[in-house]
């Protein structure tokens, strides 16, 4: 899992709005979660890895990453934060995390801002 949280803020424009995060890779993705303590990284990951084994006999996918694609439809390719004057409005112990389902590899994240509506 990795932190992404500071180069999501570094791309917001000043004011309110919602920025929008998403990842166009099938075997990777992103969530919200603690980001005090690196344990629970290591608990999610692992619980996921136990939970779909890589190589499960009923598998069919000749790359063998089956597992990743699993885990990537549970966790979500995409995540919404609102900002408020420029700043993201994560709890305390929040942090922005890919997740790395089948690498190390090279992942892009798309990152869209959208102003406050104005009523």
């Amino acid at each position: 899992m990795i932190d992404i949280t500071a180069e999501v803020q570094s791309l917001l424009p000043g004011g309110d709005g919602v920025v929008v995060c998403f990842t166009q890779h099938t075997t990777c993705g992103l969530t919200i979660n603690e980001n005090a303590d690196p344990d629970v990284q290591s608990d999610m990951l692992g619980f996921l890895n136990r939970l779909i084994p890589q190589y499960e006999p009923n598998f069919r996918h000749f790359e063998h990453n089956s597992d990743a694609h699993i885990k990537s439809s549970l966790v979500g390719s995409s995540v919404t934060i609102p900002f408020e004057d420029g700043r993201l409005c994560l709890g305390r112990w929040q942090g922005i995390y890919l997740c790395e389902f089948d690498g190390p590899r090279e992942r892009t994240v798309m990152v869209s801002t959208f102003p406050a509506a104005i009523s």
